[in-house]
């Protein structure tokens, strides 16, 4: 795991690294003041190790809050002078300050530590805001190094959807097994699955939005953007589809609790949420393969896959003799559409390769028996 790590961070410590040293070179050098720690302090603290989305607000943070309270405590020395009582009042006003700017945690702390610092420790010998200029410049190192050498905005997103699929693809088969078995429970088991899904599409919405930050305002990185917004689209329609998928598996318990389908539609209901499911691994690998060629082939060929099975979705020519079955049929249609829609496609052109209804049901089916096992003789 620690080799993990550091093969992981290895290009994240090379960046802290370079804005550190070159926050003291500047300082010290361009500046001429004598050694500037806080300079390679306010860069080493800006950067840091952070992941993807929450990297570019955490740098912002850091870095602001840590010059802000630097110059906060030359100031306030510069006026009240050197002690325990001032440090207490420069340590008090800089959190009351730091709350009133922002709410962030990391804000409040580095400002808050770099004050009383300064208040505490010697002065410094190139006079009362050197150490202010330090910060700054340190801070700038650490943005400017974010800004050239940023992570890859995309890395984080992919992960998730690619975990995201993977996870829903599960609820999917789970679904599809439920009511192959007739098995009421295993819908609910599924239906659980699905809700726990919801933190991983919040966790989702907030990287994209970070990550189209990213893209927009790093040099090196805005021809990621492209990506970022096909990923939101790919979201958007895996989260409408996740949605419904709640809804029909919840139909599917109480459908399985009330009535008996004929076999011929219980397979065909299996058959087309299977069929889903693996046009869900596909989706998935359309984001992690290796090669853009790769990516589109997968995106293509679960298109086709989704198309087939959206153009079999007929109640009749699935067997299916019951309002209770067709109801199921008919939340299949737009889950399926939603991950056409996930795969790039148009909503309206989506809609089209869902099989025409022409029929109505002509036939009702009785209620099952409590004490009957509903997995013999069906009807």
């Amino acid at each position: 795991m620690g080799f993990s790590r550091v093969r992981g961070g290895f290009g994240q410590s090379l960046q802290i690294t370079a804005a550190a040293v070159g926050a003291y070179f500047i300082a010290e050098t361009v500046l001429g003041h004598t050694g500037p720690l806080f300079a390679a302090t306010a860069a080493i603290v800006s950067l840091g190790y952070g992941n993807g989305s929450a990297h570019l607000r955490r740098i912002l943070e850091v870095s602001i809050g840590c010059t802000l309270g630097i110059v906060v405590g030359d100031v306030l020395m510069y006026f009240l002078g050197r002690g325990i009582g001032q440090a207490a009042l420069v340590l008090l006003f800089s959190i009351l300050l730091a709350r009133f700017l922002d709410n962030g945690t990391i804000f409040t702390t580095q400002m808050g530590l770099q004050s009383v610092l300064i208040v505490l420790l010697p002065p410094s010998v190139d006079g009362p805001f050197a150490r202010s200029l330090d910060a700054v410049v340190g801070g700038l190192c650490a943005l400017l190094i974010m800004a050239l050498v940023p992570n890859d905005p995309r890395r984080e997103p992919v992960r998730d959807l690619h975990r995201l699929t993977g996870e829903f693809s599960t609820v999917l088969r789970e679904a599809a097994k439920a009511i192959g078995d007739y098995d009421a429970a295993e819908a609910w088991h599924a239906l659980s699955r699905a809700r726990q899904t919801h933190p991983l599409v919040t966790s989702l919405e907030g990287s994209l939005r970070m990550g189209r930050e990213n893209a927009r305002l790093t040099l090196t990185r805005r021809a990621t953007r492209g990506d970022i917004e096909r990923y939101g689209r790919t979201l958007e329609g895996l989260d409408n589809a996740i949605r419904n998928t709640r809804v029909l598996t919840r139909r599917i318990a109480n459908t399985i609790d009330t009535v008996q389908l004929r076999p011929g539609a219980v397979k065909a209901l299996s058959r087309a949420l299977g069929e889903l499911a693996d046009a869900v691994d596909l989706i998935g690998l359309s984001l992690t393969a290796e090669t853009a060629e790769s990516r589109r082939a997968f995106r293509e060929r679960a298109r086709q896959e989704l198309s087939r099975t959206a153009d079999g979705l007929d109640p009749q020519a699935m067997d299916v003799r019951t309002y209770q079955g067709e109801a199921l049929v008919m939340l299949i249609r737009p889950l399926t559409v939603d991950l056409l829609v996930a795969t790039g496609m148009k909503s309206a052109e989506a809609s089209r390769t869902l099989a025409t209804i022409r029929q109505e049901l002509t036939e009702a089916m009785g209620t099952i028996d409590p004490d009957e096992d509903p997995r013999e003789d069906r009807l």
